[in-house]
């Protein structure tokens, strides 16, 4: 029968997304693999592809539309013989009664079958008592129902635990308990501190020249994982002053050196170096925090702040430790451009244990950073600024000083190991050619 093709999640923080373009239209014959659509979500522009083969007989969500709900149908594939008819004949069809055991939500999984094919729509996609969609596959979902199986305690073997038509049959065979039944009460949400409300807030700036700025999807994801690091992680910041002379005329012979092969290496590619460098000489601070637990990671993998309109990605270098200065400067141009054409993938983006934010090049001299959760620490750089120092002989010269901050997580680093950390950081940087050995 008939399959709807649902709004997929293309991210684990995806809630909605606007559907950009089509790349196939009805009557069009796909199979899977094939790209049906262009989708943009808070951060990306991202192909989404058909996993059954069919034809599409029907769009139901236009190329433009915004705030599409993920698990949203958009699309309607028919399988062979099957026509435009049919679809009509299935939505007047009534729909599957489940038990009434079975829990209702109307959120779900990615689209299409994962794999179940010649499937009819099925109930919307349940979520456990703490709002967690579950991901299943329509012919599933449906069987469930039918079963009256609570879906949230079903161990899916798909894709990413996806639940299929063999998890919920193997869950049918499996004897019950006289609790299996019992759904867990949901636990009431503790109260937040809320500021004033919109409408408050537009009142009293009713009389001044004004312009309403609607916030989209990057905006919105930025100002709520700012909002949960700043309220519930235990920020402190450790500071100090970094000598760069030595590191300038360092990048100068480099660069020299590799002009002929276009690369020019900048400040920045020399502090990815050095902290990916020090999270390895200071292991117990290249870990993350994961609610019960601290993930302790052997790589270092450091993401990097790039702005873009209207927000900022942190692209993730990956085993920055082992890689050269002129690689990591190649990687991080590419990085930057696809993040600000939008163009990264979620694995691009997330992850990491450690992250730099430098707004040395805006003439900022020092600030503080907001840690990424679930990183353990983040740090702020500075412009490199000439000023009097004092050298090892006591007198004074002019040396080119960078003033850095490093936002610590305590739950994650005590201040002795972020002390430590960032004493590494200083030195590797004050002696860049020991980064090279």
């Amino acid at each position: 029968m008939a399959t709807e093709i649902l709004m997929p999640a293309l991210s684990p923080t995806m809630e909605e997304g606007t559907l950009a373009k089509w790349l196939v239209k009805e009557g069009d014959t796909v199979s899977a693999g094939d790209l049906l659509a262009e989708i943009e979500t808070d951060k990306a522009t991202m192909e989404f592809e058909a996993v059954d083969e069919g034809t599409v007989g029907r769009i139901l969500i236009e190329a433009g539309t915004e705030g599409v709900k993920v698990n949203t149908p958009i699309a309607v594939l028919l399988e062979e013989g099957e026509s435009a008819d049919d679809i009509d004949s299935a939505a007047k069809a009534p729909a599957p009664t489940p038990a009434p055991e079975a829990p209702q939500a109307d959120a779900g999984g990615k689209a299409g079958s994962g794999g179940d094919s010649g499937t009819a729509a099925a109930p919307p996609a349940p979520s456990t008592g703490s709002g967690e969609r579950i991901f299943a596959s329509p012919l599933a979902r449906r069987i469930a129902a039918e079963k009256g199986l609570d879906l949230a305690a079903i161990e899916g073997s798909g894709p990413r635990g996806r639940i299929v038509r063999a998890d919920v049959e193997k869950a049918s065979a499996a004897p019950k308990s006289p609790a299996a039944s019992a759904a867990p009460a949901a636990s009431p949400a503790a109260a937040m501190p809320a500021g004033a409300s919109a409408d408050a807030v537009a009142k009293i700036y009713e009389n001044r020249e004004h312009e309403v700025v609607t916030l989209d999807g990057m905006r919105k994801t930025i100002a709520a994982r700012l909002t949960e690091a700043k309220q519930t992680i235990p920020h402190f910041y450790l500071r100090r002053d970094i000598r760069l002379d030595p590191l300038l005329e360092f990048r100068k012979t480099l660069n020299d050196q590799l002009g002929a092969r276009g690369i020019k290496l900048s400040v920045n590619d020399f502090i990815i170096k050095a902290c990916a460098l020090a999270l390895q000489q200071v292991p117990k601070a290249n870990a993350v925090w994961a609610g019960d637990r601290i993930l302790q990671l052997k790589p270092s993998d450091v993401a990097v702040a790039v702005a873009v309109e209207g927000g900022l990605f942190t692209p993730v270098l990956m085993d920055a430790e082992t890689k050269s200065l002129s690689q990591l400067s190649k990687e991080m141009k590419d990085l930057a451009t696809r993040a600000r054409d939008r163009k990264l993938a979620p694995q691009e983006y997330q992850g990491g244990s450690f992250a730099i934010s430098n707004l040395g090049m805006f003439g900022i001299d020092n600030f503080d950073a907001v840690i990424n959760p679930p990183h353990g620490a983040i740090l702020a750089v500075g412009a490199g600024v000439k000023k009097p120092v004092v050298n090892a002989a006591g007198e004074i010269e002019v040396a080119t000083v960078m003033s850095v901050t490093l936002s610590v997580d305590h739950r994650v680093i005590d201040g002795a190991l972020g002390a430590e950390l960032l004493q590494a950081i200083r030195d590797n940087l004050e002696n860049p050619l020991a980064m090279l050995a």
